[in-house]
């Protein structure tokens, strides 16, 4: 009664308030995220170590142990969990919560470059990345065509559209999935290779030092500086089979007489299948802090310039949209919103009414 009386007494107070509570509301509305999951905030921190032909056993004595042993010592660990199989090694970094992720992120780089010193030589610097369960598909971005190969469809996709890709809003890029990476391919005839009595290191070992990446340097002429050319990176796969094996007395031997060089494609690992057929995708992802509507109407906004992109003949479309879901979420709370305001506001016909 006494809260009523004071309403009351007051109109032009409860008046302003009532206004300034739906003003903030609808400032709140408009920069709410239109999304299912909110923003978690994980404290953990995902290390993914390759080193291809290594077992599960020597991927834990050489690579995981390191890695475990140099972690304990960042700062607000909680727990570290590892995972190793063959040629990949999986470490989770737990933190407790509070804890400054920018830091431990930049602690967790530097004692990898500490650990890696103790691995086996050709370690290349593992992926290190914060995970967040928000971090979520929310659809794929379908490359299909009738004329061009996987591998065709693979490169257009990696150089043309995914630089566009990145570019969007709350989207993080993966590299697209279902083709095969290209790869040169080196076939070696064993009879030829064992006449010029030659072992498959030495071949590897010629192969390199024949395709090495040297600077060159500049050049004065008179008042210019120019730049010298090199002529070590081949341009056409087929000038490897120039690289000469021997040199000196007698007859020189190159790769060709012993190898064919072509172009080809990496060991199949996988493959996407899209309505029975070979395709390929790029998922999209979007970030942690990001609305899944805004960033799935972002998509849709930029695909006529990735269609530009590349050629007429290949079709880039956007398919297994997740924000169907979103929307009809945000349909359903906002229908039982407005249905709990209406009953709320109504009063029934038999109900109490007091007179002041």
């Amino acid at each position: 009664m006494k809260l009523i009386e004071g309403a009351l007494s007051k109109p032009v107070t409860i008046s302003v308030a009532v206004l300034a509570i739906g003003f903030f509301s609808f400032l709140a509305i408009r920069s709410m995220k239109v999304d299912i999951f909110p923003t978690f905030g994980l404290p953990t921190i995902y290390v993914a170590q390759p080193y291809g032909g290594l077992s599960p056993e020597q991927m834990e004595s050489f690579i995981t142990g390191y890695y475990e042993y140099h972690f304990l010592y960042v700062t607000g660990v909680k727990a570290v969990e590892s995972k190793s199989v063959q040629g990949n090694a999986l470490i989770k970094i737990i933190f407790h919560e509070g804890t400054d992720m920018s830091q431990a992120a930049a602690e967790v780089v530097g004692y990898v470059n500490r650990s890696r010193a103790f691995m086996p030589p050709g370690t290349v610097p593992p992926f290190i990345t914060r995970f967040d369960a928000g971090s979520v598909p929310v659809g794929q971005l379908v490359f299909s065509s009738e004329t061009r190969t996987l591998d065709e469809i693979s490169d257009l996709a990696l150089f043309k559209v995914r630089p566009m890709f990145s570019t969007l809003p709350g989207v993080s890029a993966p590299p697209p999935f279902g083709g095969s990476a290209k790869t040169v391919i080196v076939k070696l005839d064993p009879q030829k290779v064992q006449r010029y009595n030659y072992t498959p290191d030495e071949i590897v070992q010629a192969l390199a030092t024949g395709n090495t990446i040297s600077p060159a340097g500049n050049i004065r002429v008179g008042n210019q500086a120019l730049i010298t050319p090199q002529n070590t990176v081949v341009e056409d796969v087929k000038e490897l089979e120039k690289i000469p094996l021997k040199l000196g007395s007698g007859a020189s031997v190159y790769l060709g007489d012993v190898a064919n060089v072509s172009i080809g494609a990496d060991v199949t690992t996988g493959y996407a299948l899209i309505n029975g057929a070979r395709s390929v995708y790029i998922p999209v992802t979007k970030r942690a802090d990001a609305s899944t509507w805004e960033v799935v109407q972002n998509v849709k906004k930029a695909l006529p310039d990735m269609q530009a992109a590349v050629p007429d003949d290949i079709r880039v479309s956007y398919e297994f949209d997740q924000s169907g879901y979103v929307l009809n979420s945000l349909e359903s709370v906002l229908f039982e919103g407005g249905l709990g305001a209406i009953l709320t506001v109504t009063r029934p016909k038999n109900s109490l009414q007091v007179i002041v």
